[in-house]
């Protein structure tokens, strides 16, 4: 196999760490190019004034249909800047939201505390959901066994599955997400897959794990599709709709919420701060920082001289952060130090060497079906 000789995008600062990159002959990669097109995709790529007029529209629309209902929306709470700023748009918009937060076992302190003061202060209802932890250690563990980079997607397709099963036993038709264009709109296909693939999640699980099943249910491309267009929900992505900028954002926070910032991307979870901080960068080389920060500059909130300067800064503080960080680690897994090592030595790994949803039969014949239904629409 020919290695690809490096090369660095001259708009943004995505690199041939992504193993499928693809530059043009001006240098500029496919990741920045495919979002600077999404960028200019409504509701994001509207004018301020078309954006306010949408979100209006938007607003009177929740509240007439959750009209007589206890809540209007469902939102997720994770403690992270996105999900808490999102929290205090819809109390100062005048909705009615639930809020969901999962602990999966990994919360740090402040992040507990960010979500606690949010929904006291903004007296939103709470509905949180602790994982039994010996169970989704297990696959979490099977996840660093099969040695593949996506071992934060079960907590992800546990927390979708939540808040579509929330939204529909409250008869609740709007999932508001935090999810945003601004931040969010480069990341690799090679860097995590498989988010809402239970047939993967249930391979890995059923390969790696110790525990007979999982005693939580798990959401598939299918759950999702069921959500939207048999029972009517709608996930909306509100950040879009507003002129979002990240750093005001926590300013807001801190000043109206007592809202403590963790100083790096998901910091209120310490598994992904370790994570996405020693094992994604040295195992497999990929970090993450790059299409956060590829992101930032394509939405005209970064510079691409600023985004290298914080790429040349070390992930870890100190060595001594980092070894701390890994012991925590092993303890909660209950594996020694040198059963961590072994796990980042295996091979690596990708969602096409386990079973997965898409080499079925099933999903290439729904896919298809589903790509007709589209054409036919148009």
């Amino acid at each position: 196999m020919i290695e690809k000789t490096y090369q660095i995008c001259s708009r943004c600062v995505m690199d041939t760490t992504d193993p499928d990159i693809v530059f043009d002959e001006k240098g500029y990669c496919n990741h920045c190019t495919n979002a600077i097109e999404l960028l200019k995709q409504p509701p994001y790529g509207l004018t301020l004034e078309e954006k306010e007029k949408a979100l209006s529209r938007l607003l009177e629309k929740i509240k007439k249909d959750g009209k007589g209902r206890r809540y209007d929306c469902v939102i997720g709470l994770s403690g992270g800047v996105d999900s808490s700023y999102v929290a205090y748009l819809v109390k100062e918009w005048g909705l009615r939201p639930l809020a969901i937060h999962m602990d999966n076992g990994w919360n740090t302190e402040e992040g507990t505390q960010n979500v606690e003061n949010i929904c006291k202060i903004l007296e939103i209802e709470l509905i949180n959901i602790v994982l039994d932890w010996e169970n989704f250690k297990d696959l979490q563990l099977a996840f660093l066994k099969a040695s593949t980079p996506d071992s934060e997607i079960p907590t992800d397709n546990i927390i979708h599955k939540s808040l579509f099963e929330t939204a529909d036993k409250y008869g609740i038709k709007y999932v508001l997400s935090g999810y945003n264009m601004s931040s969010e709109s480069i990341l690799p296909l090679a860097w995590s897959q498989g988010h809402l693939d239970k047939r993967y999640i249930k391979a890995i699980h059923k390969h790696f794990g110790t525990q007979p099943k999982l005693k939580f249910s798990l959401s598939s491309v299918y759950h999702l599709d069921i959500y939207r267009f048999v029972k009517k929900l709608k996930i909306v992505n509100i950040l879009d709709y507003i002129d979002y900028d990240k750093e005001k954002a926590k300013e807001t926070l801190q000043k109206k919420l007592k809202w403590q910032d963790y100083g790096r991307k998901h910091g209120e979870s310490i598994y992904t701060k370790i994570f996405q901080e020693y094992i994604l960068p040295v195992k497999f080389g990929f970090d993450k920082r790059r299409a956060h920060l590829s992101s930032l500059i394509v939405s005209g909130q970064l510079s691409r001289k600023e985004a290298i300067k914080y790429m040349d800064e070390t992930l870890y503080a100190n060595n001594q952060t980092l070894q701390r960080d890994i012991e925590i680690l092993c303890d909660k897994f209950e594996i020694t130090k040198e059963d961590f090592e072994k796990i980042m030595n295996l091979q690596i790994k990708f969602i096409h060497d386990y079973p997965n949803e898409g080499k079925t039969f099933r999903y290439k014949l729904y896919s298809f079906i589903k790509n007709i239904v589209k054409r036919l629409k148009r």
